[in-house]
């Protein structure tokens, strides 16, 4: 079952990272696009969990890991950018 599910999978979180890159550059407004980022990197993230699932490759969960706190960190940074103007205090 799972032969069927995770390439189906694999699809549809595909198209969602499709549909947020369009986000990203089509944005109306910055906060969009932070967003948009924020669930780019919430997709890959899950994109690289179903592909090690897939291999059976606990390497990638770690680089998921990884990606996940770096995102968290850029997103918090951004978000920090946008409301005082400065990053570092």
């Amino acid at each position: 079952m799972l032969a069927y599910v995770i390439p189906f999978c694999l699809v549809v979180i595909g198209l969602a990272l499709a549909l947020n890159l369009v986000r990203l550059v089509k944005g109306p407004s910055l906060p969009d696009r932070i967003l948009a980022l924020d669930t780019l990197y919430i997709n890959a993230l899950a994109l690289i969990v179903l592909f090690g699932i897939w291999l059976g490759s606990d390497l990638l969960f770690e680089a998921a890991l990884l990606i996940a706190v770096m995102g968290f960190v850029g997103t918090v940074a951004a978000g920090k950018y946008l409301l005082r103007g400065d990053i570092i205090d």
